[in-house]
């Protein structure tokens, strides 16, 4: 499974340290930047780098960092078929995952610590959309989800 990953300054340290647990649990990383902690690139030119990835399925996944993990959420928000969850727990991560079938994952650099940002990458790219979900739910769900993707062909017009 291919990831793209991306930070600004504020989140290099962080972006840096999940992209070698998840290249050491054997997933292919495409890493946008920042490529250097003091390289001066804006959250709004990483975060869109990574987004285009996930928009065109250059990228199954897209993992975006920044101070708070918002300013990068906001900006992937911005894509249409690109649906960013900002993150701090791994409760969140999977419901994001399960519920919304988040496709790109945001967190804080200056909010989380490695092994728990770590812990939240892994249980948003293990789970699936409604997993172990009853039909009804799965129904429930999929019908909450044509409703964005209806209201999201009459914003990208």
């Amino acid at each position: 499974m291919k990831v793209a990953i991306g930070a600004d300054p504020l989140g290099f340290e962080l972006k840096e340290k999940v992209k070698a647990h998840l290249l050491a649990e054997g997933y292919e990383m495409l890493d946008l930047g920042t490529l250097a902690a003091d390289e001066p690139v804006k959250y709004i030119e990483v975060s869109d780098r990574v987004a285009v990835s996930v928009q065109t399925k250059e990228s199954e996944f897209g993992i975006v960092f920044c101070g708070t993990g918002m300013g990068v959420s906001i900006v992937a928000n911005k894509h249409k078929g690109v649906y960013c969850a900002l993150v701090e727990s791994q409760w969140a991560a999977r419901e994001c995952r399960i519920v919304n079938n988040a496709n790109m994952l945001a967190m804080g650099g200056r909010i989380l610590g490695e092994d728990m940002a770590n812990d939240i990458a892994d249980t948003f790219l293990y789970t699936k959309f409604c997993e172990n979900s009853p039909q009804e739910r799965f129904d429930k769900l999929s019908g909450f989800l044509k409703q964005v993707y209806e209201l999201e062909e009459t914003q990208f017009k």
